[in-house]
């Protein structure tokens, strides 16, 4: 019997007490502090979870179906974490596996998973859940008005649909509940919310939603809610009336501000979350130090909701990507950028389409004035300033030879007041262009209305 279900049988017998849960690391492939999850195994925890994966990357690694982290990062730290939980025979729950949680990605970190079970001899029950959504889904549910956008971005059509490399669906932890109440030791789930890794054993346990959902809220990103923030593993000590937060690096603190403050991360409101399932509302939750380095946090309520939601993830190619990298100190041509960039855009279309016509699309960023966000020119302008140049094309050529167009213009450029025909621009290295390859954007980030999670979001066991 999986420990999940030992626990759970524990918990029917009246065996009732806090349960500890270990958050491992914040985004694993990017390294485990082995110091810190060694302390936090000897505090005996009852689960490991782990977060893999988040849209915050941008939507290539959706579209294109590979991880934003090494093949070997990955491979290491899930040894890391899957070494750490069968040495103490508590399950392990990984959620948005290979960055972006699509097929390929659950595909190839699952393959990882049994390569590290063969080579270190480890048996164990794999339980993985399928976050991709069928297509047909969607556009049923597109008929039916049962999808709605989210933030700025229009009404989902059936064409955008089939236009995704890639679609799935963040589940909730009803998904990941099943996936534990299969007998399974470890969880490997496609995309899911952060959350639904820490609250699905909670849930199962009967542990209030709104303390389990708040606390996962905060461990799924280890201890970045510290002072000073870090990856350092995070444990949580969770009971029927709130939970304890201690990193389990001494050199960090979880204080009542610091936690707190993490309200404000990846959410609208810092004083609710949403979930498939319903809403927290943090609206008169409780921080309270324990000591210099300990807070107990409590007071947050689960409020079901009257209509199951999903988020849908998609990502469209939108063609090749090259960029231009270089840099100016010219206080001439950064008082006068707009009016250069512009009369580069026109020098280069009529060079680069003499022949051709204008399929591409090419941008001008510039870091210092305005390349992060579009600020007016500060007053003095900066010293120095850095120029990104990006060209989307249809094929890697077609932004190559605009890019490289480009940066001869630029070079070059004969602009009001300049003094020199030549130096205007400083190169990092040589060549100054860079082929980043296939080009992507998100164009499904919408919420549709869901009734069967049991088919949307499968899942499949084997015995390693």
């Amino acid at each position: 019997m999986s420990a999940a279900l030992r626990l759970a049988e524990a918990f029917a017998r009246g065996a009732r007490r806090p349960l500890r849960i270990l958050g491992a690391s914040g985004q694993l492939g990017y390294g485990v502090p082995s110091p810190a999850l060694e302390a936090g195994l000897e505090r005996k925890p009852d689960m490991i979870g782990c977060d893999m994966g988040s849209i915050d990357i941008g939507p290539t690694y959706l579209g294109s179906g590979t991880m934003a982290t090494t093949r070997a990062g990955a491979k290491r730290d899930l040894r890391k974490v899957l070494r750490a939980a069968r040495s103490l025979d508590i399950p392990l729950v990984i959620g948005s596996a290979g960055s972006a949680g699509a097929a390929p990605h659950l595909g190839e970190t699952l393959e990882i998973v049994r390569e590290i079970a063969r080579e270190d001899g480890l048996s164990f029950k794999l339980a993985s859940i399928a976050a991709d959504i069928p297509r047909e889904a969607v556009k049923q549910a597109i008929r039916a008005r049962k999808v709605l956008p989210m933030d700025t971005m229009p009404a989902l059509r059936e064409e955008e649909v089939d236009a995704a490399s890639h679609l799935v669906a963040q589940m909730g932890l009803e998904a990941l509940r099943r996936g534990l109440e299969s007998g399974a030791d470890v969880v490997v789930a496609g995309r899911a919310c952060d959350t639904a890794i820490f609250a699905a054993l909670p849930a199962i346990l009967g542990f209030p939603l709104g303390l389990a959902t708040h606390m996962a809220k905060i461990v799924e990103c280890a201890s970045i809610c510290c002072v000073p923030g870090g990856r350092d593993s995070i444990l949580a000590t969770l009971d029927d009336e709130g939970f304890e937060l201690e990193s389990m690096n001494p050199v960090r603190a979880a204080t009542p501000h610091s936690v707190a403050a993490h309200g404000l991360y990846e959410q609208a409101d810092p004083f609710e979350i949403r979930e498939p399932g319903g809403r927290v509302d943090l609206g008169q939750v409780r921080y309270e130090a324990i000591d210099a380095r300990r807070t107990r946090v409590s007071g947050a309520r689960f409020e079901p909701a009257t209509a199951i939601r999903v988020k849908l993830e998609g990502a469209r190619l939108v063609g090749q990507r090259s960029v231009l990298l270089c840099a100016t100190t010219d206080p001439r041509f950064i008082e006068r950028h707009e009016t250069i960039f512009a009369g580069l855009k026109e020098l280069v279309g009529s060079l680069a389409c003499e022949e051709a016509p204008e399929d591409y699309s090419l941008f001008f960023r510039l870091y210092g004035v305005n390349g992060g966000h579009d600020w007016k020119m500060p007053a003095p302008a900066p010293r120095e300033a850095f120029i990104l140049a990006e060209c989307i094309a249809p094929t890697a050529e077609r932004a190559e030879e605009v890019v490289r167009t480009t940066k001869q213009c630029l070079l070059h450029y004969g602009f009001e007041g300049r003094l020199s025909t030549a130096g205007n621009l400083a190169f990092p290295f040589t060549p100054p262009e860079v082929a980043i390859g296939p080009a992507f954007r998100f164009n499904v980030f919408h919420l549709m209305e869901a009734d069967d999670m049991e088919r949307l979001f499968p899942v499949t066991v084997e015995a390693l």
